[in-house]
């Protein structure tokens, strides 16, 4: 397995964490990791289930609060679970999007948001 610390390409096993993932071992920067490093259930007293069903409730609408109540985890866990989840996703998304080039934009949201009437249209050329 690569370091995901220095780029290394060989690392050794170095025992199991207390939640049972795999644990390695750098020789390059001599720095301990495991399968779950730099992911957002690093350091996280929760399973992959519930984040699923945490991201899943926040991603349907229901507030934070809500979510915390039904998932049975602590507000502030559920916050940090959305916002490791929002900066995840943002760091995907500025990878991929980055070279995407458009001709046209399409604006259908906006008309609902300044409420599409006469006075609001401009002529089309």
């Amino acid at each position: 397995m690569e370091c995901r610390l220095c780029g290394h390409p060989r690392t050794h096993k170095h025992g199991k964490a207390p939640n049972g993932s795999q644990r390695y071992f750098c020789p390059h920067c001599q720095q301990t990791f495991n399968e779950r490093f730099d992911t957002m259930y690093y350091h996280r007293q929760v399973t992959a289930d519930q984040i699923r069903q945490v991201l899943q409730a926040h991603s349907e609408g229901s507030s934070l609060r809500g979510v915390s109540r039904t998932s049975g985890l602590a507000y502030n866990t559920v916050v940090s679970i959305v916002r490791t989840a929002s900066q995840q996703a943002q760091l995907v998304h500025n990878a991929e999007v980055r070279a995407v080039q458009t001709e046209e934009v399409s604006a259908d949201e906006l008309w609902s948001f300044v409420q599409k009437n006469k006075s609001n249209v401009f002529p089309v050329n």
